[in-house]
């Protein structure tokens, strides 16, 4: 396949977002291709890197995601406080926490580990090429859609309000609490490692190719944080990536006549039923989404590794199954994933973020437990 031809595929789809929605949906889509190009070459997962944590008691990759939510917070509390950056509208991602919120974690911890990916990670080896995360998104689609379906049984839950640190404390005690909180966990970790091994796996600047790649971790934590404040200026809000795929798989329902999700309690919520009645490709989201597994396409080719494999073992395809629901599941009750609550919900001071990130690390311990049943090397 050639880079040329993806690229000019890619450049197509933006400007026929840009005619048939508008401009903003199309700068969307840029976005997300820059986000799978990013995601792609730098190899930037979240269940890789809290695999080896736990299975190795390597860092690195929760290093790197400590430097992104820095430089994330240093950029979006002001703003967010400000309601505007760069003269456009910004508000934060901020749901209640409570209940559903630690067991959607758990869940969704459980899922990434069996399922092989978050949900930034599914849908960028998706794009490129990965044909067992191709089975995990549609079964994450598929899990997404049954939360939404029993949303009657979860929704009501106990929780508290929506709510965030500069709620409670202010903006300026709330930035450096939470500085203070990524420092102490990014030198923990460094200790925790060359206590155990001696040493400790560094986090480089140079190296790679900027077309090729791979890319080291800090470029992906430089062009991460580019895109999630360029994707705040542009839909006035942070990152999200979850949000459409009940949406997907509820549309789809309804078009088959299975059922009518119009009904469902989930999407007579206020905050969500405009969604269901517009044409799905004019979800900011979905933009982004399909650009993001677009950009990571067209990564894999220019790196020359975009070679699609269509046989798994049937352990494989069962984790990618089991996986990939527990991961929808667990992101709708948890009112986001590792994008749209632990990054962006913690980079916009929302407690829901910080409530995810403890049962989200115990379902990944659960769910390396798991991975033998499937077949699946635990440190793989």
């Amino acid at each position: 396949m050639s880079a040329a031809l993806v690229a000019a595929a890619l450049a197509a789809a933006g400007v026929a977002f840009g005619a048939w929605v508008d401009a903003t949906q199309a700068v969307a889509w840029v976005i997300g291709v820059g986000f799978g190009l990013t995601l792609y070459h730098a190899a930037f997962g979240f269940a890789g890197g809290f695999r080896r944590l736990l299975a190795e008691g390597r860092g690195a990759s929760l290093r790197a995601q400590m430097l992104l939510l820095a430089v994330l917070v240093l950029a979006f509390f002001p703003a967010i406080e400000a309601g505007q950056i760069l003269g456009a509208p910004a508000r934060g991602l901020v749901f209640p926490a409570g209940v559903a919120t630690v067991v959607g974690a758990l869940l969704f911890g459980i899922g990434m580990q069996i399922g092989g990916g978050c949900a930034s990670g599914t849908l960028y080896t998706a794009g490129g090429g990965d044909a067992r995360m191709v089975l995990t998104l549609l079964a994450f689609i598929g899990g997404a859609t049954l939360a939404a379906w029993g949303g009657e049984w979860w929704m009501g839950w106990p929780a508290w309000p929506a709510m965030t640190l500069q709620d409670l404390l202010g903006v300026w005690p709330a930035l450096a609490l939470s500085l203070a909180v990524f420092a102490a966990v990014f030198l923990g970790s460094a200790a925790w490692e060359r206590r155990r091994f001696g040493s400790v796996v560094p986090l480089p600047l140079a190296g790679g190719s900027v077309l090729r790649g791979p890319w080291p971790l800090l470029w992906g934590v430089a062009g991460l944080a580019l895109l999630s404040v360029a994707t705040l200026w542009a839909l006035g809000r942070p990152w999200a990536i979850t949000a459409p795929f009940p949406l997907w798989g509820s549309a789809a329902i309804g078009a088959l006549g299975w059922d009518e999700p119009s009904f469902w309690p989930y999407w007579e919520d206020p905050t969500r039923v405009e969604a269901l009645f517009r044409p799905i490709l004019a979800d900011r989201t979905t933009a982004m989404n399909l650009g993001l597994m677009g950009g990571a396409a067209l990564a894999a080719v220019r790196a020359g590794r975009f070679a699609p494999r269509l046989r798994l073992r049937p352990g494989e395809a069962a984790g990618s199954l089991f996986g990939g629901v527990l991961l929808g599941v667990g992101a709708v009750m948890a009112s986001g994933c590792n994008i749209s609550a632990y990054v962006s919900g913690i980079a916009s001071g929302s407690l829901h973020g910080w409530l995810w990130i403890l049962p989200g690390l115990a379902g990944n311990w659960i769910g390396l437990r798991l991975r033998p049943f499937f077949g699946l090397d635990r440190a793989g």
